[in-house]
This record gives C-alpha cells, structure tokens and sequence, in this order.
C-alpha cells in the first residue's frame, strides 16, 4: 500500500497524470469515487474534445476511452467507488489517504498526491431563487446525467438559469429531444459560455437569451409550473415593473461551477479566492509540498485538452518531487493587474517556457495583454469573461525577473 503518487479523481486531468506518471517509472494508485473512470466525459455526447491534442473532434466518451485503455493496457492499479476522506500531511515525504470502497476504509502511504477531484455545481440557492420546493429544478449536470447516461428525458418545457457552457449544450440537448427550450436567463449582460456554443447551441435551435435578467421564484404544485423573471440594471437592481412568468415545467440551474478542495483546505493548501481553487507553481504544486491539484478542482477550464496537459505536467512535478525532493529554487510571482480576473499558474520557476492561463473582468475589444515587468504585449481583438486566453511566456523573456503582472488594458 506503498506509492510514489496517489491521485485522486478520474476523470481526464487524473488519467492523464496516472499515465504520464507511469511512465517517469513511478508507482501510481488512482482513485475514483464514481463507477466507471472518465469524469463527467461518459455524459458529454457532444463533440468538441480533442481538437487541440490529436487534432481531431471527438465526443467526450471517445476522449476519455483512448485515456482508459491506455491504463488498461498498462495495468495501472485503479479503485472505483472509493471516496477519499481525508488526506493526511505527516511530512513533506510522507503523505496518507484514506478512502473508503466496497472493500472497506483503507489507508495508503504515498510520497505524493495529484488531487485531480473537479468541480461541483451551484445549486439554486446560491443563487438566490426563492418559492416553492417542487420536483423538476436540477442543474444542467443532473439533467445530462439524466438524459446522457440513463435515456431519461426530465422536462418537456424547459426555462434554463445561466449560461454557462454545460445549460448552453443541455439547451441544444433538450431541442434535440423534441423538448420546447422557453429561454435562456442571464444575469451579467454578457453570454457565460463560449462563443461557439451560443452560435450552436442557441442561435442556430432559435433558443432567446435573456441578457441582465434574473429568475426570482418557482412557483408549483408538486412540481414547477412557473418562473418569475424580472429584469437588473448594470448593478444588478431590479427594474420595477419589468417582471413577468414563464410558464415551465423544468427549471434547469447553470449557474457555473465550485472547485471541490475541501479535502485541500484541510490539509493548509492556501485557496486562492479569485478562482476558488488552489495556489500553484508552473507543475501545478499547491502551498503543500508534493500536493498537486489540476483540472477543475484547480480552475475551471474552457477545454479537456488543457486539463489533460494540466495532469501531464503535475505528474512531471511529481516525479521531481520523489527524485529530487524539495526544490529551493526561486520562484516568480504572477499577479493579476488591471482588466484582469486572475492568473494560474501563480508562481514560476523562470528554468523552462511556460503557458499563463488567465480571464478578464468584462468583455473588450481592440486591448492589449501587457507584461510591463519584461517590457512585452500582446495584441488581442476581442476578450471574452468566458473564454481563458493562454499566454506563452519563453524561458529567455522570464529568467532575470522577480515579478510579472499581468494587465488587459488599451
């Protein structure tokens, strides 16, 4: 029950590192709570995934397909419906997770963990929507679940809250199904999902978007039959006089996601609270040495691809880690200036090229990423919240710095 690395979740990010391990020569133990290895892929029947890795669209359940037979094949040790309770810090050396599974509560030594858990829904009231407690109210995932993995079909007349990418496809999914989609309720006055999906997924099933508007309450006997909707200003007040029911009977919650890390904070891993999810280096280690986290549980991230690369490069770090130990290197603080919502990762070593992942604050067009510190910027036509732009900064640019901000300005 010895390891050099433990990780902790299955879906791509924790493939993809449980693989690249393997192959620096360490032994590697994967845990999933779920029944089946793959994540949320199994569920996502659209395509869209892969066209950065191999070049080519593939649906999820074929991206996460090629990573498990190549565990298969590799006979990577592997344990589903184990849920991880706690891990446990003894040293910088010594790491224990205890999970339990169908075989009881187990305890595992290992030198390191990549916490590869992803992200969890916000449920209605996070956001705020009041009434009745009917049947019929669940987040774009359940109704995906539902639909995608069981042949379920929740609602026929369905108001989707949010617009994120997941209730953008599940409004694709349901027109599809034969079901009627009402609309599509956004607070911000600016879409939450990629401009590939509105185009997709909205405009092309004739599906309205409601930009600045809110729901308010679900009313119903037994089961929604209504929503309240009202309009906001750019403060996000509510107009009076702007209210108005949509009559429904399902109403689906894409609010955004959570990075799960419980199990993070638990153990001192300083959270950084623009993204919810850890502080990392450039392999993705968080403040407690040879704990990595990656993936969702990370940042929520635009696409697979990247969460795959995510997982190579931490189980990279890994491997430094178990043959090297501790580094004492310098690091490169990242910090995130003007027009900018944040950066990952938060430190770099300057050794090596690196990719800076960061989003904006609002929608602009014609700016600049400006890198002041190495006298750099980067033209950019247009900048979307919802979509992450990827910096490349080369190890010749960053070698001689203390500090980078990053800044989206003219």
């Amino acid at each position: 029950m010895n390891y050099d690395v433990v990780v902790i979740g299955g879906g791509p990010g924790g493939l993809a590192a449980a693989l690249r391990a393997h192959e620096l020569g360490l032994k590697v133990l994967l845990l999933d709570e779920n029944e089946f290895l793959g994540g949320i892929l199994p569920q996502c029947i659209h395509p869209g995934f892969g066209t950065v890795i191999f070049k080519k669209d593939y649906t999820g359940p074929e991206f996460a397909s090629i990573f498990i037979h190549k565990i298969i094949e590799h006979k990577i040790p592997y344990k589903l419906n184990a849920h991880v309770l706690e891990i446990r810090n003894y040293s910088d050396m010594e790491k224990i997770v205890v999970y339990t599974s169908p075989e009881g509560v187990r305890e595992v030594w290992t030198r390191t963990v990549i916490y590869a858990a992803g992200a969890r829904e916000r449920h209605q009231f996070e956001i705020g929507i009041t009434g009745d407690r009917v049947s019929g109210v669940l987040t774009a995932g359940e109704a995906q679940t539902y639909m995608d993995l069981y042949g379920m079909l929740p609602g026929k007349n369905v108001l989707i809250v949010g617009s994120g990418d997941v209730g953008l496809i599940m409004a694709r999914r349901f027109a599809l199904e034969g079901a009627t989609v009402k609309m599509v309720v956004e607070m911000m006055p600016y879409p939450g999902g990629l401009a590939r999906n509105i185009m997709q997924c909205l405009n092309d099933f004739d599906i309205p978007l409601y930009l600045s508007h809110k729901v308010l309450e679900v009313r119903g006997r037994g089961r929604v039959e209504r929503a309240k909707i009202v309009k906001i200003d750019e403060n996000f007040k509510e107009i009076p006089g702007s209210e108005f029911w949509v009559d429904c009977d399902t109403v689906l919650i894409s609010a955004g996601l959570v990075p799960k890390v419980k199990p993070l904070r638990n153990i001192g891993v300083r959270i950084d609270p623009r993204t919810g999810g850890p502080v990392v280096n450039e392999y993705f280690e968080t403040s407690v040495p040879g704990v990595f986290a990656v993936g969702n549980s990370l940042v929520i991230n635009d696409l697979v691809d990247h969460v795959v690369e995510q997982g190579e490069l931490a189980a990279e770090g890994a491997a430094k880690f178990v043959k090297e130990g501790i580094s004492s290197r310098r690091w490169i603080k990242i910090s995130a200036g003007e027009g900018v919502r944040f950066v990952v990762p938060h430190y770099i070593s300057g050794e090596r090229d690196v990719f800076l992942n960061l989003r904006v604050q609002k929608p602009m067009d014609n700016v600049y990423v400006h890198l002041p510190e190495i006298g750099r910027k980067i033209k950019k036509l247009a900048v979307k919240p919802s979509e992450m732009l990827r910096i490349r900064l080369r190890q010749a640019q960053i070698k001689d710095v203390d500090e980078i901000t990053v800044e989206v300005r003219k």
